[in-house]
């Protein structure tokens, strides 16, 4: 029997509808992945509603009382500018101390009364009252601040538990999150408004910042205010806006959560910060600095200087480079700062350095800053002065210090080298920021004392092909490396 002919029109519709479901097929499978793919990103809420309304009875109204002196003339206080200004000034007002008062917010962290709050807040407040989302209200004890991050933990005592929020991880949160700010702008009680971070790791002045900043509303009276993830973590303490009229412009400032989590910890722990303290001067190895070093990158933190403490004890030198603490690879100088503070004072940590283009790994035991800080340096007895001389080198006009230039410029005695007695405003060293009054250390990671020494280092750049040459400039008690050309 003979197999049935295969019409080919048949066929083709076949073909063409075989064609069809499998183009469907991997249709709906791309929309299936794509569903599922746009299901981890957060979309945009229907409303903010059931999140305020979770959060909201731990965020708190903060307002501080404070007597102000009269002035010693006995003259009123009044405020420049009010309208009773003349009035006090042809009759006189009311006399002795003046009590002023200042309002913010602040959040719960735990059900026996721990609350964040900005240290602006409550600064030399002599009395501080908060009031919560129930209308109560409760008298707040100051447990302790940080100045440097802008924070600060109080106490309430009360009858019953009280409603508290976590602190989330700030680090998790990307540009574009949606993001929840609450508080108490401008004195007008509970507020809510919400909108996005708008960037990441923001340094406005402070030595251990890492703001959000996002375009949530945040005004006076927010200051203290938790900025909340969609989970109703607080990612972040609202802390400054930027405006030009004291108003948001869609430009605010969260302290990031993992930053205030660990002050707020050793706060309540010792009622005090205790960071760790690797004591040493650091700059950015900027690309110029790199080249001059024979750097791959410009990585890491420069060691400017190693005063009196755990680093010099731990064998660090100025001229060493930082590329790695305790484990981690630095970057830059704000990372190895925050790293070491945020590392337990008395721990020993390895810190891998670049010494003349070789890697080495020393053991330091850190110190505490806190204790660093409130240290006085004792000057070491004054060398032998050195004749002076002056000579113009590198478009600027050097001479070596002596006793009475040291005095003239504030110098420990103990500090040696050559001094910028003039500089060309249109020459490279004036363009890097060195100016008249500055004094080179170093030249080439060595000591410089006389003019021939820098003339040497500068014959030794050369000769080594380099392009430019790395000072160790001193301006005060601050020292810097610049690299200048030597072509």
């Amino acid at each position: 029997m003979e197999a049935p002919a295969q019409r080919p029109g048949a066929a083709a519709a076949l073909t063409g509808a075989l064609m069809v479901a499998l183009w469907a097929a991997a249709l709906g499978l791309a929309l299936a992945l794509g569903i599922a793919g746009d299901a981890g990103a957060r979309a945009a809420p229907d409303s903010f509603a059931d999140l305020a309304q979770q959060v909201s009875p731990a965020v708190v109204n903060i307002t501080t009382t404070t007597t102000v002196a009269a002035p010693s003339d006995g003259a009123p206080i009044v405020p420049e500018g009010s309208p009773f200004e003349d009035f006090f000034k042809d009759f006189g007002g009311p006399q002795g101390p003046q009590r002023s008062n200042a309002l913010g917010s602040g959040f719960v962290i735990s059900e026996d009364g721990y609350i964040v709050t900005n240290n602006h807040v409550i600064e030399g407040a002599d009395e501080i009252s908060v009031e919560f989302f129930s209308g109560d209200t409760l008298d707040a004890k100051l447990v302790g601040t940080d100045p440097k991050t802008d924070i600060a933990l109080l106490k309430v005592t009360s009858d019953t538990p009280l409603p508290f929020v976590s602190f989330g991880d700030s680090d998790l949160m990307r540009v574009g999150d949606w993001v929840l700010a609450v508080g108490n702008p401008l004195g007008q009680g509970f507020s809510v408004s919400a909108g996005i971070v708008s960037a990441r790791n923001r340094e406005l002045s402070g030595t251990y910042d890492d703001f959000i900043q996002t375009d949530a509303a945040i005004n006076r009276g927010n200051s203290g205010g938790p900025l909340f993830n969609m989970e109703g973590a607080v990612v972040g303490v609202n802390t400054a806006i930027l405006s030009p009229n004291g108003g948001s412009i869609g430009i605010g400032f969260s302290m990031a959560s993992n930053v205030v989590a660990k002050v707020v910890g050793q706060l309540r722990e010792f009622g005090e910060t205790r960071r760790g303290w690797l004591g040493v001067r650091i700059q950015d190895v900027t690309p110029d600095v790199a080249e001059a070093m024979s750097l791959g990158d410009a990585r890491g933190a420069l060691v400017t200087d190693v005063p009196d403490g755990p680093a010099k004890d731990g064998g660090l030198q100025a001229g060493d480079v930082i590329t790695a603490f305790d484990g981690a690879e630095v970057s830059d100088t704000r990372e190895l700062v925050r790293r070491v503070a945020d590392t337990d004072v008395g721990r020993a940590v390895r810190v891998v350095v670049l010494r003349d283009g070789k890697s080495q790994t020393l053991l330091v035991t850190l110190g505490r800053r806190e204790t660093a800080e409130g240290e006085e340096v004792t000057p070491s007895p004054a060398p032998a002065d050195e004749a002076p001389v002056a000579k113009e080198i590198l478009g600027m006009t050097l001479g070596v210090l002596n006793d009475e230039t040291r005095g003239e410029l504030g110098l420990d005695a103990d500090v040696q080298g050559l001094v910028i007695t003039d500089i060309d405003q249109s020459g490279e060293a004036y363009g890097k920021g060195l100016r008249a009054g500055d004094v080179i250390t170093e030249a080439g990671q060595q000591k410089v004392t006389t003019i021939a020494d820098l003339e040497a280092r500068i014959t030794e750049a050369t000769d080594a092909g380099r392009k430019s040459l790395l000072l160790l400039i001193r301006r005060g008690a601050d020292p810097r490396f610049v690299a200048l050309s030597v072509e």
